[in-house]
């Protein structure tokens, strides 16, 4: 079983401790428009690097400086054809930012994940034509470690009363939310053949590893269109858990990031709207993605728990808070939903569960009172571990229900 030792992955890291251990991708040059169209496409990534020493990419969360950098759509092009074009360990390093909002790696995006899922991405890379699942994925481009993420230290984590943990990332007492956390949903289930749930999927096309293991081929974007390998098959493996429970399910597997990931959001709100509409009785919406988790270096990082002796993808679920100007006034009644399912899962399978992120995230999570977004393990797991994760969220959601 891998080691659970107490990790610290924070959201954003600054110069003064970016010695101190913690996960993160790479140093992020922010360049003016003058300098980005005057450097050649060809320049050193020593250069790119030493540009600025003012941001760094988190976790593929961007630390932005005060300005707000403008880069030439030529400058894009070249610089994008560039990186595609070197598969050499060097171009790793070729990271740069446009308009403070993505990042490029080699030919691919740094994949978005749970600090970033929002954040725009370039078209010309990431927006491309049909994915089915690779036939061939040996190329050993990376190394993939399994890690548990235990019980995390720190002010900003809350024990939950019976299990479990919520990372705290926002102005909000942690006594409030340990309040909140006890108390019952908004809403309440009936096993009357009405949908009670509706499974969907932001960024569908998200997927896995094909099998368990310790490398990567980095020619492939963790992204597919076949459902026996993308999120779909893991929302699958939760409506069954449901079903066989007597709670009326739907599962909408809609690609809302295909072909473009850009606006998948507005995409899904559409989507989820439109169902909510046409099923009142609807009182969770579950938007099911995976995570991304990748070193400096390049390893990537496979959050795992043994479960009955079976290795699962650890969960992590998102319940957004409200600033004042998201329109979301009822999101504590989410994460009273979210502190149920977080306990229930924890309760019922040590180890299965990050802490809950609570931060201001929309995420539509307007829409009911039974909105979160789970996050199945990252793009390093296997896809086999994934749906296995399904099925123990099914169980353990239905158990927390009825």
């Amino acid at each position: 079983m891998p080691k659970c030792p107490p990790l610290s992955r924070q959201k954003k890291i600054r110069l003064r401790n970016a010695a101190a251990g913690t996960l993160f991708l790479a140093m992020l040059p922010l360049m003016t428009a003058a300098v980005s169209d005057a450097m050649p496409s060809s320049a050193s990534s020593a250069a790119f690097l030493a540009a600025s020493a003012s941001a760094f990419l988190s976790v593929g969360d961007v630390f932005q400086n005060a300005s707000n950098t403008e880069i030439s759509e030529t400058y894009q092009e070249n610089m994008a054809a560039e990186i595609a074009a070197d598969k050499s360990p060097q171009s790793r390093e070729k990271l740069f930012a446009v308009d403070d909002t993505f990042m490029l790696s080699y030919g691919e995006l740094l994949i978005p994940n749970s600090t970033d899922e929002e954040r725009r991405v370039p078209d010309k890379i990431y927006d491309v034509g049909p994915e089915p699942y690779p036939e061939n994925l040996e190329s050993r481009d990376g190394a993939i470690t399994a890690m548990c993420y235990g019980n995390f230290k720190g002010d900003n984590y809350i024990d939950l009363d019976i299990a479990g943990q919520v990372r705290n990332v926002t102005s909000l007492p942690n006594s409030t939310l340990l309040e909140e956390s006890r108390l019952a949903p908004d809403f309440e289930i009936e096993k009357n053949g009405e949908p009670q749930v509706l499974i969907m999927h932001t960024h569908a096309t998200e997927s896995y590893e094909p099998y368990e293991r310790d490398f990567y081929d980095s020619s492939f974007n963790s992204r597919t269109t076949d459902p026996n390998m993308n999120m779909a098959a893991v929302g699958d493996a939760i409506a069954e858990q449901l079903e066989a429970a007597g709670i009326a399910v739907l599962h909408d597997t809609t690609m809302h990031d295909y072909p473009s990931y850009n606006d998948s959001y507005d995409r899904s709100r559409e989507t989820v709207q439109k169902i909510l509409e046409e099923n009142p009785s609807i009182k969770i919406v579950l938007d099911i993605h995976r995570d991304a988790i990748e070193r400096e270096s390049g390893e990537r990082i496979a959050p795992v728990a043994e479960i009955n002796g079976k290795n699962a993808a650890q969960v992590m679920i998102i319940s957004g808070c409200d600033d004042g100007t998201m329109g979301m006034p009822n999101y504590l009644k989410n994460f009273r939903f979210a502190s149920l399912l977080q306990q229930q899962l924890e309760s019922d399978y040590q180890g299965l569960t990050r802490p809950i992120l609570f931060d201001y995230r929309k995420y539509n999570q307007d829409l009911t009172t039974g909105s979160i977004l789970i996050e199945v393990g990252g793009h390093a797991n296997s896809v086999d571990q994934a749906v296995y994760s399904g099925e123990l969220i099914g169980k353990s959601l239905a158990k927390a229900l009825t």
